[in-house]
C-alpha cells in the first residue's frame, strides 16, 4: 500500500491532469462520448489496466458520460497509485 499524499503533492500532480479534479478525498474525471455504446466501450477499455495495476476505479455511466473516481480505499485517501492510474486512463480517451 502506498503512503498518503500531502495536499501540496496532490495539487502538484493534479496540475499534470487537466481533466481531473479533487472531490471528496478522490480525484475524478467526467468524459463525454458520442453515445451510450461509445461510453460502454471506453469502460471496457478500463478493465485491463485496472486489473494489471490491481487498482480499480469507481465508474458511473450516464448515457454518453462516464465519471471515473479514484482513491486508495485501504490507505484512506489519495496515493501515488491513484495518480498513476489516472494518467493511464487518460491515455484511453
Amino acid at each position: 500500500m502506498s503512503g498518503l499524499l500531502s495536499p501540496a503533492e496532490i495539487q502538484s500532480q493534479l496540475a499534470a491532469l487537466p481533466d481531473w479534479t479533487l472531490e471528496d478525498n478522490a480525484i475524478k474525471a467526467t468524459l463525454s462520448f458520442k453515445d451510450f455504446i461509445e461510453a460502454v466501450q471506453f469502460v471496457n477499455q478500463v478493465v485491463a489496466p485496472a486489473e494489471a495495476a490491481g487498482h480499480h476505479p469507481d465508474l458511473y455511466i450516464s448515457y454518453n458520460k462516464v465519471t471515473i473516481s479514484l482513491t486508495t480505499h485501504d490507505a484512506g485517501g489519495l496515493t501515488q497509485q491513484d495518480f498513476a492510474m489516472a494518467k493511464t486512463l487518460s491515455t484511453l480517451q
